[in-house]
């Protein structure tokens, strides 16, 4: 079993959406921006909450931006 099975594409989509910074997405999720780095670099699972809140900062659904697999930590966009 992988160490994190939720992945993400959030690196990727941060800069689909006009070069978001990683303090811009903290902002709009509530959050630090050292919590989207461990979320990019697949260190850190978010809570159901935060990520609808991720999210909900893309204008996207849950699944476009996470994704959940047995190799999800490999597959993350950062790491």
């Amino acid at each position: 079993m992988g160490k994190n099975l939720v992945g993400n594409h959030i690196r990727k989509l941060r800069f689909n959406h006009d070069e978001m910074t990683q303090q811009q997405l903290a902002d709009k999720a509530g959050v630090t921006r050292q919590t989207i780095v461990a979320l990019e670099k697949g260190n850190y699972s978010p809570s159901l909450e935060l990520a609808f809140r991720i999210a909900h900062a893309f204008g996207l659904q849950l699944e476009e931006v996470f994704f959940y697999g047995e190799h999800a930590s490999k597959e993350t966009d950062g790491g």
